[in-house]
């Protein structure tokens, strides 16, 4: 299964899930301005701006090499520890990225693969950056299968200000890799639980972005 072609962007660069935002913004400056409202104006522009580079949504080149996994989601790295995966209960490499407000917000897959599961939990909306936002906080889950028979649990997790979850593939979709699947406003965090053996390729504290930045590698890669 390729790799997504990045060079054929599907749509703008500023994500779909803020057009409207990004409209409503852009107009309510302009109309500032037209009325002469100056000040106010000028706090709407500065809003505006902050709305399209939240909302923005670049292509992506993805890192050269076999057997990678990708990151989901633009941020910090947060987590590399061996976890239990809540899903599927099973031993496993996290590696947790956190997004703040200045960071892309669209969520890709890390593989390519056939969705074989997604899951929905409802919860509280604590700081994201936090170890127990895994297991509290509202968050969607889903499971990936590669060509190969291996499998890897992708989870959004919303935070104090992200409180809304966009997930758009179903169980039996297939992915191709750094395929868009998701989306969180206004910063949040993904987890990934990959199986036992996988090679972590980033540190605590490294910044990544999604699709162009290799997390890990399959253990038989």
């Amino acid at each position: 299964m390729a790799d997504q072609d990045v060079r054929h962007y599907p749509h703008p660069v500023i994500a779909r899930e803020g057009w409207a935002f990004v409209g409503l913004s852009l107009f309510l400056a302009l109309a500032a301005t037209i009325v002469g409202l100056e000040s106010v104006a000028l706090l709407l522009w500065i809003i505006a701006i902050f709305v399209i580079q939240f909302f923005r949504d670049p292509a992506r080149t993805p890192p050269l090499g076999e057997g990678l996994i990708t990151s989901p989601a633009d941020g910090r790295v947060v987590v590399v520890e061996k976890a239990q995966d809540p899903i599927t209960g099973a031993d496993s490499l996290k590696i947790s990225v956190f997004m703040n407000v200045f960071n892309v917000h669209s969520n890709r897959s890390p593989i390519a693969g056939r969705v074989t599961e997604v899951r929905y939990f409802p919860g509280a909306f604590l700081n994201a950056a936090v170890d127990k936002a895994s297991e509290q906080n509202e968050r969607n889950a889903i499971i990936i299968e590669d060509s190969q028979g291996r499998r890897l649990t992708c989870i959004q997790i919303a935070g104090l200000v992200a409180r809304r979850i966009l997930c758009y593939v179903k169980t039996g979709d297939t992915l191709l890799r750094g395929a868009r699947y998701g989306f969180i406003r206004f910063g949040s965090r993904v987890d990934i639980y990959c199986p036992i053996g996988t090679q972590a390729l980033v540190s605590v504290g490294d910044k990544v972005s999604a699709h162009s930045t290799a997390l890990a590698r399959w253990s038989d890669a």
